[in-house]
Protein backbone atom coordinates (compact mmCIF):
# COMPACT_ATOMS: atom_id res chain seq x y z
CA UNK A 1 0.00 0.00 0.00
CA UNK A 2 1.77 3.11 -1.06
CA UNK A 3 0.96 7.41 -0.92
CA UNK A 4 -1.89 7.14 2.12
CA UNK A 5 0.44 9.24 3.61
CA UNK A 6 -2.80 11.45 5.27
CA UNK A 7 -4.69 11.19 8.16
CA UNK A 8 -7.96 10.06 7.06
CA UNK A 9 -9.93 11.04 10.52
CA UNK A 10 -7.99 14.22 10.14
CA UNK A 11 -8.83 15.30 6.18
CA UNK A 12 -12.21 13.98 6.74
CA UNK A 13 -12.64 15.97 10.23
CA UNK A 14 -11.58 19.32 7.44
CA UNK A 15 -14.31 18.15 4.96
CA UNK A 16 -16.79 18.28 8.01
CA UNK A 17 -15.86 21.72 9.11
CA UNK A 18 -15.93 22.97 5.90
CA UNK A 19 -19.37 21.66 4.92
CA UNK A 20 -21.23 22.43 8.24
CA UNK A 21 -20.39 26.06 7.89
CA UNK A 22 -22.66 26.37 5.26
CA UNK A 23 -25.51 26.40 8.08
CA UNK A 24 -25.63 29.92 10.00
CA UNK A 25 -29.08 31.19 10.65
CA UNK A 26 -30.39 33.98 8.93
CA UNK A 27 -32.42 37.08 10.93
CA UNK A 28 -34.34 37.73 7.96
CA UNK A 29 -35.25 35.36 4.99
CA UNK A 30 -34.31 35.99 1.08
CA UNK A 31 -34.78 33.12 -1.29
CA UNK A 32 -32.09 31.94 -2.55
CA UNK A 33 -33.29 28.61 -4.24
CA UNK A 34 -32.72 29.08 -7.50
CA UNK A 35 -29.15 30.40 -7.32
CA UNK A 36 -28.24 27.51 -4.96
CA UNK A 37 -30.02 24.61 -6.92
CA UNK A 38 -27.88 25.79 -10.50
CA UNK A 39 -24.72 25.78 -8.58
CA UNK A 40 -26.00 22.18 -7.55
CA UNK A 41 -25.60 23.18 -3.56
CA UNK A 42 -29.32 21.97 -3.64
CA UNK A 43 -29.57 18.69 -0.89
CA UNK A 44 -32.91 18.26 -1.04
CA UNK A 45 -35.55 15.75 1.11
CA UNK A 46 -38.76 14.75 0.17
CA UNK A 47 -41.31 14.92 2.93
CA UNK A 48 -44.88 14.01 3.31
CA UNK A 49 -46.80 16.48 6.06
CA UNK A 50 -49.31 14.07 6.35
CA UNK A 51 -46.82 11.41 7.87
CA UNK A 52 -44.20 13.56 8.65
CA UNK A 53 -44.35 13.63 12.39
CA UNK A 54 -47.17 11.05 13.10
CA UNK A 55 -47.29 8.53 15.71
CA UNK A 56 -48.21 5.06 15.21
CA UNK A 57 -49.14 3.69 19.02
CA UNK A 58 -49.96 0.23 17.83
CA UNK A 59 -47.34 -0.12 15.03
CA UNK A 60 -49.64 -1.10 12.06
CA UNK A 61 -48.74 1.55 10.15
CA UNK A 62 -51.07 3.87 10.23
CA UNK A 63 -52.61 6.18 12.21
CA UNK A 64 -56.40 6.21 14.32
CA UNK A 65 -56.82 9.14 16.01
CA UNK A 66 -59.91 7.71 18.12
CA UNK A 67 -56.38 5.29 19.63
CA UNK A 68 -54.78 8.34 20.53
CA UNK A 69 -52.24 8.51 17.56
CA UNK A 70 -51.63 11.74 15.70
CA UNK A 71 -51.58 12.47 12.21
CA UNK A 72 -48.92 15.00 10.71
CA UNK A 73 -49.21 18.63 10.55
CA UNK A 74 -47.93 21.76 9.46
CA UNK A 75 -47.02 22.55 13.55
CA UNK A 76 -45.84 19.13 14.75
CA UNK A 77 -43.65 18.45 11.37
CA UNK A 78 -41.95 21.74 13.11
CA UNK A 79 -40.30 19.22 15.74
CA UNK A 80 -38.30 17.32 12.87
CA UNK A 81 -37.02 20.39 11.24
CA UNK A 82 -33.73 19.98 13.09
CA UNK A 83 -33.30 16.52 12.30
CA UNK A 84 -32.96 17.35 8.70
CA UNK A 85 -30.63 20.36 9.36
CA UNK A 86 -28.29 18.06 11.05
CA UNK A 87 -28.01 15.44 8.45
CA UNK A 88 -27.24 18.13 6.01
CA UNK A 89 -30.65 18.74 3.98
CA UNK A 90 -30.61 22.50 2.73
CA UNK A 91 -33.96 21.95 1.03
CA UNK A 92 -37.37 20.18 1.76
CA UNK A 93 -39.74 19.07 -1.38
CA UNK A 94 -42.86 19.08 -0.05
CA UNK A 95 -45.90 16.75 -1.41
CA UNK A 96 -48.97 18.49 -2.72
CA UNK A 97 -50.53 20.71 0.67
CA UNK A 98 -53.92 20.92 -1.28
CA UNK A 99 -57.40 19.44 -0.47
CA UNK A 100 -57.52 16.06 -1.28
CA UNK A 101 -60.57 14.45 -3.31
CA UNK A 102 -63.05 11.78 -1.53
CA UNK A 103 -64.67 10.70 -4.70
CA UNK A 104 -63.40 7.40 -6.47
CA UNK A 105 -60.59 7.90 -3.74
CA UNK A 106 -57.64 5.58 -3.04
CA UNK A 107 -56.96 5.03 0.18
CA UNK A 108 -58.42 6.13 3.65
CA UNK A 109 -57.36 9.55 3.16
CA UNK A 110 -57.22 9.87 -0.06
CA UNK A 111 -54.23 10.58 -2.34
CA UNK A 112 -52.03 13.88 -1.87
CA UNK A 113 -52.41 14.23 -6.15
CA UNK A 114 -56.10 14.26 -6.38
CA UNK A 115 -56.34 17.33 -5.83
CA UNK A 116 -60.02 19.03 -4.53
CA UNK A 117 -58.83 22.92 -5.30
CA UNK A 118 -55.84 24.62 -5.15
CA UNK A 119 -56.97 27.68 -3.19
CA UNK A 120 -56.93 26.27 -0.21
CA UNK A 121 -54.67 24.20 1.68
CA UNK A 122 -55.57 20.50 2.85
CA UNK A 123 -57.65 20.97 6.39
CA UNK A 124 -56.36 17.66 7.33
CA UNK A 125 -52.56 19.09 7.98
CA UNK A 126 -53.86 21.56 10.66
CA UNK A 127 -53.16 21.41 14.01
CA UNK A 128 -56.07 21.14 16.31
CA UNK A 129 -54.86 21.79 19.15
CA UNK A 130 -53.38 25.40 17.88
CA UNK A 131 -54.60 28.31 17.81
CA UNK A 132 -53.82 29.68 14.50
CA UNK A 133 -55.73 29.31 11.18
CA UNK A 134 -54.11 26.78 8.93
CA UNK A 135 -52.59 29.40 6.78
CA UNK A 136 -50.53 31.04 9.72
CA UNK A 137 -49.49 27.51 10.72
CA UNK A 138 -48.34 26.93 7.28
CA UNK A 139 -46.70 30.09 7.48
CA UNK A 140 -45.42 29.07 11.16
CA UNK A 141 -43.66 25.90 9.62
CA UNK A 142 -42.09 27.51 7.01
CA UNK A 143 -40.75 29.99 8.57
CA UNK A 144 -38.83 28.13 10.77
CA UNK A 145 -37.41 25.93 8.37
CA UNK A 146 -36.31 29.26 7.00
CA UNK A 147 -34.76 29.92 10.32
CA UNK A 148 -32.95 26.68 10.12
CA UNK A 149 -31.50 27.58 6.58
CA UNK A 150 -33.82 25.05 4.91
CA UNK A 151 -35.66 26.12 1.76
CA UNK A 152 -39.22 24.83 0.38
CA UNK A 153 -41.02 23.69 -2.53
CA UNK A 154 -44.03 22.63 -2.49
CA UNK A 155 -45.59 20.07 -5.19
CA UNK A 156 -48.44 21.67 -7.54
CA UNK A 157 -50.80 18.52 -8.62
CA UNK A 158 -50.62 17.75 -12.32
CA UNK A 159 -54.42 16.66 -12.21
CA UNK A 160 -57.46 17.09 -9.73
CA UNK A 161 -59.81 15.11 -8.51
CA UNK A 162 -63.82 13.38 -9.48
CA UNK A 163 -64.65 15.79 -6.90
CA UNK A 164 -63.43 19.24 -8.49
CA UNK A 165 -65.06 18.07 -11.90
CA UNK A 166 -68.33 17.64 -10.57
CA UNK A 167 -68.08 20.95 -8.72
CA UNK A 168 -66.01 22.93 -12.26
CA UNK A 169 -66.58 20.59 -15.19
CA UNK A 170 -64.87 23.29 -17.75
CA UNK A 171 -61.92 22.99 -15.96
CA UNK A 172 -61.03 19.17 -17.23
CA UNK A 173 -60.70 17.60 -20.52
CA UNK A 174 -63.56 15.25 -21.77
CA UNK A 175 -63.46 12.42 -24.24
CA UNK A 176 -65.76 11.86 -27.72
CA UNK A 177 -68.64 10.66 -25.35
CA UNK A 178 -68.53 13.71 -22.51
CA UNK A 179 -66.82 12.18 -19.71
CA UNK A 180 -63.71 12.94 -17.73
CA UNK A 181 -60.67 11.55 -19.02
CA UNK A 182 -58.72 9.48 -16.24
CA UNK A 183 -55.03 9.57 -16.95
CA UNK A 184 -52.93 6.77 -17.38
CA UNK A 185 -54.18 4.29 -14.53
CA UNK A 186 -54.72 6.93 -12.16
CA UNK A 187 -58.25 6.07 -11.70
CA UNK A 188 -58.68 8.73 -8.54
CA UNK A 189 -58.29 11.47 -11.25
CA UNK A 190 -58.94 13.66 -13.65
CA UNK A 191 -56.84 15.59 -16.66
CA UNK A 192 -56.93 19.06 -16.69
CA UNK A 193 -57.15 20.89 -19.79
CA UNK A 194 -54.51 22.94 -20.69
CA UNK A 195 -55.42 24.67 -24.17
CA UNK A 196 -52.63 24.20 -27.11
CA UNK A 197 -49.28 26.34 -27.88
CA UNK A 198 -51.31 29.02 -29.20
CA UNK A 199 -53.91 28.91 -27.32
CA UNK A 200 -53.72 28.35 -23.42
CA UNK A 201 -56.46 27.24 -21.43
CA UNK A 202 -57.23 30.32 -19.41
CA UNK A 203 -59.57 28.61 -16.60
CA UNK A 204 -56.93 26.04 -15.58
CA UNK A 205 -53.95 28.60 -16.05
CA UNK A 206 -55.61 31.28 -13.90
CA UNK A 207 -56.20 28.19 -11.10
CA UNK A 208 -52.15 27.88 -11.34
CA UNK A 209 -51.45 31.67 -11.55
CA UNK A 210 -53.74 31.93 -8.28
CA UNK A 211 -51.86 28.61 -6.50
CA UNK A 212 -48.44 30.18 -7.45
CA UNK A 213 -49.57 33.52 -5.92
CA UNK A 214 -51.20 31.76 -2.71
CA UNK A 215 -48.01 29.83 -2.74
CA UNK A 216 -45.24 32.64 -2.67
CA UNK A 217 -47.66 34.62 -0.01
CA UNK A 218 -47.18 31.78 2.27
CA UNK A 219 -43.29 32.33 1.97
CA UNK A 220 -42.80 29.38 -0.25
CA UNK A 221 -39.28 28.97 -2.26
CA UNK A 222 -40.20 27.19 -5.51
CA UNK A 223 -42.62 24.56 -7.04
CA UNK A 224 -42.09 21.50 -8.31
CA UNK A 225 -44.24 20.83 -11.01
CA UNK A 226 -46.30 16.77 -11.38
CA UNK A 227 -46.19 15.36 -14.43
CA UNK A 228 -44.96 18.31 -16.21
CA UNK A 229 -45.42 17.27 -19.65
CA UNK A 230 -49.17 17.21 -19.77
CA UNK A 231 -49.37 21.09 -19.82
CA UNK A 232 -47.98 23.34 -22.79
CA UNK A 233 -44.86 24.73 -22.94
CA UNK A 234 -46.71 27.82 -23.11
CA UNK A 235 -48.65 27.44 -20.32
CA UNK A 236 -45.24 26.79 -18.43
CA UNK A 237 -43.64 29.80 -20.04
CA UNK A 238 -46.23 32.49 -19.04
CA UNK A 239 -46.49 31.13 -15.78
CA UNK A 240 -42.68 30.61 -14.77
CA UNK A 241 -42.66 34.31 -16.10
CA UNK A 242 -45.63 36.04 -13.87
CA UNK A 243 -43.46 34.09 -10.92
CA UNK A 244 -40.53 35.56 -11.60
CA UNK A 245 -41.71 39.20 -11.87
CA UNK A 246 -42.44 38.71 -8.45
CA UNK A 247 -39.45 36.43 -6.91
CA UNK A 248 -36.34 36.33 -9.55
CA UNK A 249 -35.39 33.46 -7.44
CA UNK A 250 -38.32 31.74 -7.35
CA UNK A 251 -37.61 27.67 -8.73
CA UNK A 252 -39.15 25.91 -11.15
CA UNK A 253 -38.43 22.09 -10.99
CA UNK A 254 -40.28 19.94 -13.56
CA UNK A 255 -40.74 16.08 -13.05
CA UNK A 256 -39.84 15.19 -16.88
CA UNK A 257 -37.48 12.84 -17.79
CA UNK A 258 -35.67 11.92 -21.59
CA UNK A 259 -36.74 7.75 -20.39
CA UNK A 260 -40.69 9.29 -21.17
CA UNK A 261 -42.33 9.50 -24.52
CA UNK A 262 -45.58 9.30 -24.27
CA UNK A 263 -49.13 11.28 -23.17
CA UNK A 264 -50.80 10.47 -20.01
CA UNK A 265 -53.62 9.92 -22.28
CA UNK A 266 -54.65 10.19 -26.22
CA UNK A 267 -56.29 13.41 -24.78
CA UNK A 268 -53.67 14.76 -23.42
CA UNK A 269 -50.80 17.10 -24.81
CA UNK A 270 -47.01 16.00 -24.12
CA UNK A 271 -44.16 18.47 -23.61
CA UNK A 272 -40.75 17.36 -23.86
CA UNK A 273 -38.40 17.51 -21.32
CA UNK A 274 -36.46 20.18 -22.91
CA UNK A 275 -39.08 22.36 -24.20
CA UNK A 276 -40.11 22.59 -20.74
CA UNK A 277 -36.59 23.58 -20.04
CA UNK A 278 -36.58 26.22 -22.66
CA UNK A 279 -40.50 27.14 -21.33
CA UNK A 280 -37.88 28.62 -17.81
CA UNK A 281 -37.79 25.59 -15.55
CA UNK A 282 -34.41 25.57 -13.87
CA UNK A 283 -34.02 21.97 -13.84
CA UNK A 284 -35.89 18.33 -13.93
CA UNK A 285 -35.56 14.61 -12.82
CA UNK A 286 -33.22 13.47 -15.71
CA UNK A 287 -32.85 9.38 -15.85
CA UNK A 288 -31.14 8.55 -12.64
CA UNK A 289 -34.50 6.47 -11.41
CA UNK A 290 -32.89 3.72 -13.97
CA UNK A 291 -30.53 2.69 -11.87
CA UNK A 292 -32.51 -0.10 -10.83
CA UNK A 293 -32.17 -1.66 -14.46
CA UNK A 294 -28.86 -0.68 -14.53
CA UNK A 295 -26.62 -4.31 -15.26
CA UNK A 296 -23.65 -2.58 -16.17
CA UNK A 297 -21.27 0.00 -16.10
CA UNK A 298 -22.30 1.28 -20.00
CA UNK A 299 -26.05 1.99 -19.03
CA UNK A 300 -24.71 4.20 -15.90
CA UNK A 301 -22.43 6.19 -18.65
CA UNK A 302 -25.17 6.46 -20.59
CA UNK A 303 -27.48 7.42 -18.52
CA UNK A 304 -25.26 9.65 -16.34
CA UNK A 305 -23.51 11.82 -19.42
CA UNK A 306 -26.58 12.30 -21.31
CA UNK A 307 -28.52 13.93 -18.23
CA UNK A 308 -24.98 15.98 -17.10
CA UNK A 309 -25.11 16.92 -21.17
CA UNK A 310 -28.52 17.91 -21.14
CA UNK A 311 -28.22 20.73 -18.85
CA UNK A 312 -25.44 22.21 -20.18
CA UNK A 313 -26.61 22.83 -23.99
CA UNK A 314 -29.27 25.77 -23.10
CA UNK A 315 -28.33 29.64 -22.86
CA UNK A 316 -29.55 29.39 -19.29
CA UNK A 317 -27.97 27.65 -16.78
CA UNK A 318 -29.85 24.75 -15.91
CA UNK A 319 -29.69 21.81 -13.48
CA UNK A 320 -30.56 18.27 -12.38
CA UNK A 321 -31.68 16.32 -9.47
CA UNK A 322 -29.97 12.73 -8.40
CA UNK A 323 -33.50 10.94 -8.81
CA UNK A 324 -32.48 7.75 -8.09
CA UNK A 325 -35.11 7.50 -5.86
CA UNK A 326 -38.71 8.87 -5.45
CA UNK A 327 -41.91 8.49 -3.59
CA UNK A 328 -42.87 6.50 -7.11
CA UNK A 329 -39.94 3.99 -6.55
CA UNK A 330 -39.71 1.04 -4.70
CA UNK A 331 -37.68 1.60 -1.66
CA UNK A 332 -33.83 0.33 -2.68
CA UNK A 333 -33.67 -1.27 0.31
CA UNK A 334 -36.20 -3.78 -0.90
CA UNK A 335 -34.66 -4.02 -4.38
CA UNK A 336 -30.99 -4.57 -3.54
CA UNK A 337 -30.65 -3.95 0.02
CA UNK A 338 -28.50 -0.99 1.76
CA UNK A 339 -25.93 -1.23 -0.63
CA UNK A 340 -27.77 0.07 -3.30
CA UNK A 341 -28.91 2.68 -0.69
CA UNK A 342 -24.63 3.44 0.04
CA UNK A 343 -24.64 4.12 -3.81
CA UNK A 344 -27.30 6.58 -4.13
CA UNK A 345 -25.92 8.51 -1.12
CA UNK A 346 -22.71 8.38 -2.77
CA UNK A 347 -23.32 8.73 -6.36
CA UNK A 348 -25.17 11.72 -5.26
CA UNK A 349 -22.60 13.08 -3.57
CA UNK A 350 -20.12 13.04 -6.65
CA UNK A 351 -21.96 13.95 -9.67
CA UNK A 352 -22.68 17.90 -10.79
CA UNK A 353 -26.72 17.29 -9.72
CA UNK A 354 -28.82 18.76 -6.46
CA UNK A 355 -29.13 15.65 -4.31
CA UNK A 356 -32.21 14.34 -3.65
CA UNK A 357 -33.55 11.93 -1.28
CA UNK A 358 -37.48 10.26 -0.03
CA UNK A 359 -37.95 10.70 3.59
CA UNK A 360 -37.29 7.58 5.06
CA UNK A 361 -34.61 6.69 3.23
CA UNK A 362 -31.83 8.13 5.52
CA UNK A 363 -32.67 5.17 7.82
CA UNK A 364 -33.20 2.57 5.52
CA UNK A 365 -37.26 2.40 5.62
CA UNK A 366 -38.44 -0.38 2.93
CA UNK A 367 -42.35 1.58 3.86
CA UNK A 368 -43.73 -1.85 5.09
CA UNK A 369 -47.28 -0.67 6.46
CA UNK A 370 -48.66 -3.86 8.26
CA UNK A 371 -52.22 -3.20 7.22
CA UNK A 372 -51.69 -2.13 3.78
CA UNK A 373 -54.22 -3.10 2.18
CA UNK A 374 -56.22 -4.54 4.21
CA UNK A 375 -59.47 -3.20 5.06
CA UNK A 376 -59.37 0.23 7.40
CA UNK A 377 -61.71 0.37 10.50
CA UNK A 378 -62.57 3.92 9.53
CA UNK A 379 -61.78 5.94 6.76
CA UNK A 380 -62.21 9.34 5.35
CA UNK A 381 -63.32 8.90 1.77
CA UNK A 382 -65.28 6.37 0.05
CA UNK A 383 -62.38 3.72 -0.32
CA UNK A 384 -62.31 1.67 2.88
CA UNK A 385 -59.04 0.05 2.22
CA UNK A 386 -55.49 1.17 3.25
CA UNK A 387 -54.28 1.29 -0.58
CA UNK A 388 -50.72 1.52 -0.91
CA UNK A 389 -47.85 0.62 -3.17
CA UNK A 390 -45.66 -2.00 -1.83
CA UNK A 391 -42.74 -0.67 -1.03
CA UNK A 392 -43.50 2.92 -1.73
CA UNK A 393 -43.85 5.47 0.59
CA UNK A 394 -47.50 6.31 1.59
CA UNK A 395 -49.61 8.92 -0.19
CA UNK A 396 -52.87 7.10 0.42
CA UNK A 397 -53.56 7.32 3.98
CA UNK A 398 -53.20 8.53 7.49
CA UNK A 399 -49.43 6.52 7.77
CA UNK A 400 -46.70 6.48 10.14
CA UNK A 401 -43.64 8.38 10.54
CA UNK A 402 -41.11 6.85 7.80
CA UNK A 403 -38.57 5.55 10.04
CA UNK A 404 -36.55 2.49 9.13
CA UNK A 405 -33.33 2.22 12.30
CA UNK A 406 -30.76 1.98 9.99
CA UNK A 407 -28.28 4.04 12.25
CA UNK A 408 -24.98 2.80 10.00
CA UNK A 409 -27.23 4.14 7.07
CA UNK A 410 -28.16 7.76 8.60
CA UNK A 411 -24.48 8.13 9.64
CA UNK A 412 -22.93 7.44 6.18
CA UNK A 413 -26.43 9.56 4.61
CA UNK A 414 -24.96 12.72 7.04
CA UNK A 415 -20.98 12.34 5.59
CA UNK A 416 -22.11 11.68 1.98
CA UNK A 417 -24.25 15.05 2.28
CA UNK A 418 -21.59 17.13 4.02
CA UNK A 419 -18.59 15.76 1.47
CA UNK A 420 -20.71 16.72 -1.01
CA UNK A 421 -20.95 20.80 0.09
CA UNK A 422 -17.00 20.45 0.15
CA UNK A 423 -16.43 18.87 -3.38
CA UNK A 424 -18.64 21.28 -5.06
CA UNK A 425 -16.52 23.13 -6.36
CA UNK A 426 -14.43 20.44 -8.08
CA UNK A 427 -17.34 18.43 -9.15
CA UNK A 428 -18.76 21.90 -11.03
CA UNK A 429 -15.64 22.44 -12.53
CA UNK A 430 -15.21 18.79 -13.63
CA UNK A 431 -16.24 17.10 -16.35
CA UNK A 432 -17.65 13.62 -15.52
CA UNK A 433 -15.24 11.72 -17.79
CA UNK A 434 -15.52 7.48 -17.77
CA UNK A 435 -13.00 5.23 -16.61
CA UNK A 436 -11.93 1.86 -18.28
CA UNK A 437 -12.20 -1.35 -16.39
CA UNK A 438 -11.45 -5.10 -17.32
CA UNK A 439 -15.89 -5.62 -15.45
CA UNK A 440 -18.39 -4.92 -17.33
CA UNK A 441 -20.25 -4.65 -14.14
CA UNK A 442 -17.75 -1.92 -12.65
CA UNK A 443 -17.64 1.52 -13.61
CA UNK A 444 -15.41 3.84 -12.97
CA UNK A 445 -15.35 7.92 -13.32
CA UNK A 446 -13.94 11.03 -12.45
CA UNK A 447 -14.50 14.78 -12.35
CA UNK A 448 -12.31 17.76 -11.30
CA UNK A 449 -9.29 19.83 -12.43
CA UNK A 450 -5.45 19.40 -12.67
CA UNK A 451 -5.38 19.78 -8.70
CA UNK A 452 -8.04 18.09 -7.25
CA UNK A 453 -10.39 15.17 -8.82
CA UNK A 454 -12.80 12.63 -7.37
CA UNK A 455 -12.23 9.10 -8.57
CA UNK A 456 -15.54 6.88 -7.99
CA UNK A 457 -15.29 2.96 -8.58
CA UNK A 458 -18.44 0.99 -8.12
CA UNK A 459 -19.98 -2.97 -8.46
CA UNK A 460 -23.45 -3.06 -9.68
CA UNK A 461 -23.02 -6.43 -8.94
CA UNK A 462 -25.15 -6.67 -6.00
CA UNK A 463 -24.46 -10.06 -5.52
CA UNK A 464 -21.25 -11.01 -5.85
CA UNK A 465 -17.81 -9.07 -4.68
CA UNK A 466 -14.97 -8.95 -7.47
CA UNK A 467 -11.35 -8.13 -7.84
CA UNK A 468 -11.07 -5.27 -10.39
CA UNK A 469 -8.32 -2.78 -11.19
CA UNK A 470 -8.66 1.18 -12.16
CA UNK A 471 -5.92 3.92 -13.53
CA UNK A 472 -6.32 7.26 -12.49
CA UNK A 473 -5.60 8.87 -15.45
CA UNK A 474 -2.73 11.72 -15.84
CA UNK A 475 -1.51 10.35 -12.26
CA UNK A 476 1.83 11.65 -11.32
CA UNK A 477 4.34 11.27 -7.93
CA UNK A 478 3.06 14.76 -6.90
CA UNK A 479 -0.38 13.02 -6.40
CA UNK A 480 -1.59 12.07 -2.96
CA UNK A 481 -4.57 9.52 -2.70
CA UNK A 482 -7.33 10.34 -0.21
CA UNK A 483 -9.79 7.60 1.01
CA UNK A 484 -13.48 8.95 1.97
CA UNK A 485 -15.65 6.13 1.54
CA UNK A 486 -13.98 2.80 1.39
CA UNK A 487 -14.21 -0.82 2.60
CA UNK A 488 -10.43 -1.84 2.43
CA UNK A 489 -7.35 0.32 1.21
CA UNK A 490 -6.54 -0.27 -2.28
CA UNK A 491 -2.87 -0.82 -3.81
CA UNK A 492 -1.87 2.11 -5.87
CA UNK A 493 1.16 1.65 -7.55
CA UNK A 494 3.12 5.12 -9.12
CA UNK A 495 1.65 4.71 -12.62
CA UNK A 496 -1.90 5.27 -10.09
CA UNK A 497 -2.98 1.89 -11.12
CA UNK A 498 -5.01 1.02 -8.26
CA UNK A 499 -6.36 -2.44 -7.03
CA UNK A 500 -9.19 -2.77 -5.65
CA UNK A 501 -11.37 -5.92 -3.69
CA UNK A 502 -15.36 -4.60 -3.86
CA UNK A 503 -18.13 -5.99 -1.92
CA UNK A 504 -21.21 -6.75 -3.22
CA UNK A 505 -22.34 -3.59 -4.55
CA UNK A 506 -20.05 -1.32 -2.89
CA UNK A 507 -19.12 2.09 -4.34
CA UNK A 508 -15.87 3.80 -3.18
CA UNK A 509 -14.72 7.19 -3.54
CA UNK A 510 -11.36 8.78 -3.73
CA UNK A 511 -9.83 12.35 -3.72
CA UNK A 512 -6.83 12.76 -5.74
CA UNK A 513 -5.06 15.86 -4.90
CA UNK A 514 -1.58 17.59 -5.83
CA UNK A 515 0.59 18.01 -2.85
CA UNK A 516 1.76 21.22 -1.64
Amino acid sequence: MKRFNKVVALSLAVVLGTAMGCFAQNSEWKNDLRTKFLNNESVIMEINLRSFNAQDLDGDGFIQEDLGEVKGSFINAIARLDELKNLGINTIHVLPITPVGKLKALGTAGSLYSAAGFDSLNPDLKDKNSNLSIEEQAKKFIEEAHKRNIRVIVDVPACASYDLYLQKPDLFVTSANGEPVVPADWTDVRLLATGTEDKIDTNVYNLYKDFVKYMMNLGVDGIRADVAHCKTMAFWKELITYSRQKDPEFLWLAESSESWHDAVSPQAVFTPYDKLLEAGFDGYYGSFFNIKDWKNAKDLYKDVSLTLGETKRFNDKKSVIGAFTTHDEVSPILLKGPALSEMIIWLNATLPVDSYFVDGFQTGDDYNYKMGNKLAPATNTDDDMYFTHRGKIDIFNFSRKPDGKNQTLRNDFLLGNNVKQSLLPTLNDGTFTPIKTKNPKVFAYTLGNSTKRVVVVGNLDFTNSVKTSVTIPKYNKRYNVLPIKISSMPDVNKHGKLSLNLQAGEIVVLIIHELL
